[in-house]
């Protein structure tokens, strides 16, 4: 299959996350995934797009850059920010555990994330930002 991809850069905007994931939907749906891949892909790119808006951002507006491929039997997305980064992320992927209590935030996020997806992987640097990579296999898809 040959590679084909897009990336979106949106300010960190809570009104941005919608479009975020409805671009990211949109791209995914020409593997013609049924409706509950769908969904699933979408709260996972729901849930990081978020944690960029909230935790990488805490303190003002930067840049969440996406990057979604399709490659080999492999549907990838990157959710990427410049922001303050995760001090700890064994700690950040535990259920229930959040930094913003006083946000009433679940926690969840990357429950979710892993529940819905194939692979998570999480890359971030204090100061510099986070990335966190989703991925879903394609055979997956056709299998079911």
């Amino acid at each position: 299959m040959m590679e084909n991809y897009m990336e979106l850069i949106i300010p960190s905007y809570s009104k941005n996350e919608s479009f975020a994931r409805a671009v990211v939907g949109a791209f995914f749906s020409q593997l013609d995934p049924d409706l509950n891949d769908l969904n699933e892909l979408k709260t996972a790119v729901s849930e990081a797009v978020t944690n960029a808006i909230i935790h990488g951002y805490p303190d003002g507006v930067g840049e969440i850059r996406i990057k979604a491929k399709i490659y080999d039997d492999v549907f990838e997305v990157n959710i990427i920010d410049q922001g303050v980064g995760i001090e700890n992320i064994e700690q950040a992927r535990e259920p229930l555990y959040t930094s913003k209590p006083e946000m009433e935030r679940s926690g969840l996020g990357f429950s979710v994330m892993e529940g819905f997806m194939d692979e998570v992987e999480i890359i971030s640097k204090v100061g510099a930002g986070t990335q966190i990579t989703l991925r879903k296999k394609i055979n997956n898809l056709k299998a079911q």
